[in-house]
């Protein structure tokens, strides 16, 4: 394969692969607008195809279906925004960007033509196990910030208790203190320690 030919597999995959703007949730009334427009943007868009002939044809159905396959993604993941719909965008980012690929592989013949499509594999795989991390990555962050408030909660229950503990103990030895007291020195002893341990 040519660096060109090479080149151009790398910025098709890029293009279809960048094309994913998230919003967060949109009213179900967009939703069902958006929807229909991108099935008549399909159908605008393979009806376009039909002038052409032979590959042509196929690169440009495979661009019209990619395009609706990344659009109806992203329409999900605006209309319930989560880390899986985001990953699904990644996912038909990089099937469209494939498909289009190797339907360009078949403009070609021999050896050039089977390392078309292998780049056009290796392509959509890298593509995939990035989404895959990103996917994972967002999840472990997501347990893991959830492990840490809890961590820290749990702790701060631990502090707090052992602070209760402390001041109960010490205020118990303030209140025997106080025995070695008569009458009201006695009183003013345990008046002073009840408000010295907020027992007042």
């Amino acid at each position: 394969m040519t660096k060109s030919h090479s080149g151009a597999v790398a910025l098709a995959i890029g293009l279809v692969l960048s094309a994913s703007a998230m919003a967060q949730g949109i009213p179900k009334a967009d939703y069902k607008l958006a929807k229909n427009r991108i099935a008549a943007e399909y159908k605008t868009a393979k009806a376009a195809c039909a002038s052409l002939s032979g590959n042509a044809k196929d690169i440009c159905v495979a661009q019209a279906k990619g395009t609706e396959k990344i659009a109806k993604a992203e329409l999900e993941a605006n209309y319930k925004p989560s880390s899986h719909a985001s990953y699904k965008v990644q996912l038909a980012s990089a099937d469209a960007g494939y498909a289009v690929a190797k339907q360009r592989c078949d403009d070609l013949s021999g050896n050039v033509k089977d390392v078309c499509v292998k780049e056009a594999k290796a392509a959509r795989t890298v593509a995939t196990a990035d989404a895959e991390v990103k996917l994972k990555t967002t999840l472990a962050n997501a347990n893991t910030n959830i492990a840490v408030k809890q961590a820290e909660t749990t702790k701060a229950d631990v502090r707090n208790d052992a602070a209760a503990q402390k001041r109960e103990a010490q205020y118990k030895v303030e209140k025997e203190k106080c025995d070695a007291f008569a009458s009201t020195a006695k009183d003013n002893c345990l008046t002073q320690a009840k408000a010295n341990f907020g027992k007042v």
